[in-house]
């Protein structure tokens, strides 16, 4: 019963590190007041996030060596309190390039070394639940926005951006850095307690670990490398333009725009963790596949009805997908490559999203851009791109299935 109840305290303290570091998602309600107060461009600004997306899978490589050598805890205080101290000095940045070593770099390295401890060290416990922990894991980090986006307008509102940075980073530091000390590191195989009371271990608890060179020498790597990637390419279109969309196809208001990206972020946050208890119960690649098929329903529907109901089931259901891909591909790796090594190949399998990440709002905005504001082409390539990562899924549960039945005719 302690075990039960520890893994379940570590969940929640792993959720709260999460909600505090996931205020990065909050950076456009900071971005105009900032461009006003030092005269830079909006799309200057923006670079910011961008670069602190785009360090993510270095400081999860180096943040997950250290988490699968027992510093789980450690690693999360410190990515939590050094994300909360760049947020907090973000604010007092005096030119662009300053703004972009602090929030940029200090703060994407920071934040990402709190993920990769929470997520990869949180999961071992759950060998049972991968699916539903690391859905409430990441969605903890999806949903902070929620939460903080209305406290920074206050702050904003009330003391100017400089002190609105001041205040919610000295702040989160603290509440993470309390969250923090509930963190402890997971053994590296943990035998499900279901399973325990049977004497018998399931075979996700027996899987063979490997290490990030083994890792590489499987098919299942790139395969998973290139579906985590195609899987995340429609969840940062849509996130990066929902506005624009609703506003220049669907004939959206600003005011009416903004609070469909609310509730784009909602449906991301919910469908990571709806996703990951599904995955539980049908396995992850079969929630993967359903996933991709929604993503190409949504699509479709995009660029064939225009009307505004139409753009609500669309966002919806990509804002849901999004959060599933987001939810379902830790445990997916951990399925393919074992618990011991998590920290370092999930990093290293993340170098997938983080190239969507790149690649996705460009290309999205650029097509846009091309076609007067018409976002119908992006769709087409979204739809172009999420085929081909469910073929890519579909080969990879054929190759699962015909590696299970020669395992098992050999048993």
């Amino acid at each position: 019963m302690k075990k039960e109840t520890n893994r379940w305290v570590v969940l929640i303290s792993s959720m709260g590190i999460l909600l505090c570091t996931g205020i990065v998602y909050t950076f456009s309600v900071f971005a105009g007041p900032l461009a006003e107060l030092r005269g830079w461009a909006v799309p200057d600004i923006m670079m910011a996030f961008a670069i602190n997306s785009a360090v993510g899978p270095i400081p999860m490589i180096f943040g997950g060596y250290f988490t699968d050598r027992g510093w789980a805890k450690w690693i999360a205080r410190i990515g939590v309190v050094l994300f909360g101290i760049s947020f907090a000095f973000t604010g007092q940045a005096t030119s662009i390039f300053q703004l972009y070593l602090i929030y940029g770099i200090f703060g994407g390295f920071a934040q990402n070394f709190a993920y990769s401890a929470c997520l990869s060290n949180t999961i071992r416990f759950f060998p049972d639940k991968k699916g539903l922990a690391s859905g409430l894991i990441t969605g903890g980090m999806g949903g902070a926005a929620i939460i903080a986006a209305p406290i920074a307008n206050t702050l904003i509102q009330r003391y100017g951006v400089s002190q609105a940075f001041w205040r919610m980073g000295l702040a989160y530091a603290l509440v993470g850095l309390c969250f923090s000390l509930f963190i402890r590191s997971a053994p590296k195989q943990i035998v499900p307690q279901e399973a325990a009371t049977q004497q018998k271990a399931p075979a996700e608890s027996i899987t063979v670990s490997k290490n990030w060179k083994e890792m590489l020498g499987t098919p299942a790597f790139y395969l998973l490398i290139l579906m985590f990637a195609m899987g995340a390419f429609s969840g940062l279109m849509i996130a990066s333009n929902a506005s624009l969309i609703g506003q220049s196809m669907f004939g959206l208001s600003a005011s009416a725009a903004a609070a469909y990206v609310s509730l784009y972020s909602l449906s991301n946050t919910s469908g990571r963790v709806f996703w990951g208890a599904i995955s539980d119960r049908i396995g992850q690649i079969r929630a993967v596949i359903i996933i991709y098929s929604a993503i190409i329903f949504a699509f479709i529907l995009l660029v064939s009805v225009n009307q505004v109901w139409a753009f609500s089931v669309g966002i919806v259901t990509l804002g849901l997908c999004f959060g599933g891909v987001m939810g379902v591909f830790p445990g997916l790796v951990m399925d393919n490559f074992g618990p011991a090594n998590q920290g370092v190949n999930y990093g290293i399998v993340f170098i997938g999203f983080s190239s969507a990440a790149f690649v996705a709002p460009k290309v999205t905005a650029s097509l846009a851009a091309a076609n007067n504001g018409d976002f119908t082409k992006a769709f087409y390539v979204a739809i172009a791109v999420v085929l081909l990562g469910l073929a890519l899924s579909l080969v990879y549960a054929i190759r699962k299935s015909a590696t299970k039945l020669a395992t098992e005719t050999v048993q």
